[in-house]
């Protein structure tokens, strides 16, 4: 894998992440985006990247490698976006849309809210890397069904 797709792998995650973080902080939205971070982030950049023509998935190793890169920087830049958010709202504003959320950052220390923020970072990474195997053995599968 090249470095230039490397770092548009990244951009994309970041983007995708960035909008989310966003999204979450809606009431009934909030689910649905987190959702999507959580599984489905790497499915939309590997869709995307391929139907531009960018990326074609050669192996499983890779696919599962991209996927991963994808969860694992679309959570962080998730996590820079919707945990200032949420504090912001609820020392300011008093208002949160999870509650149970908004305690936890409201009371937590750095380090725990840090860490946190890693493992879950880790859990999208390995959801996501499940996903990208999934994308290639769909791809692969219509390819072969394609050619018969």
């Amino acid at each position: 894998m090249n470095m230039s797709l490397l770092k548009l792998i990244s951009i994309l995650s970041c983007f995708i992440g960035f909008v989310c973080g966003i999204l979450s902080v809606l009431p009934y939205i909030g689910s649905l985006a987190f959702l999507i971070l959580l599984c489905f982030s790497s499915v939309i950049v590997i869709m995307f990247l391929m139907r531009t023509g960018v990326l074609r998935l050669e192996s499983v190793p890779e696919s599962i490698t991209i996927g991963g890169i994808v969860g694992f920087i679309s959570f962080l830049a998730f996590s820079l976006v919707y945990m200032p958010l949420i504090i912001l709202l609820v020392r300011v504003f008093h208002y949160s849309s999870n509650y149970g959320v908004a305690i936890f950052l409201g009371h937590a220390n750095v380090f725990i809210i840090t860490v946190c923020a890693i493992f879950l970072g880790i859990l999208s990474a390995t959801v996501n890397a499940f996903s990208g195997f999934l994308i290639y053995y769909i791809t692969e599968t219509i390819n072969n069904l394609s050619k018969k």
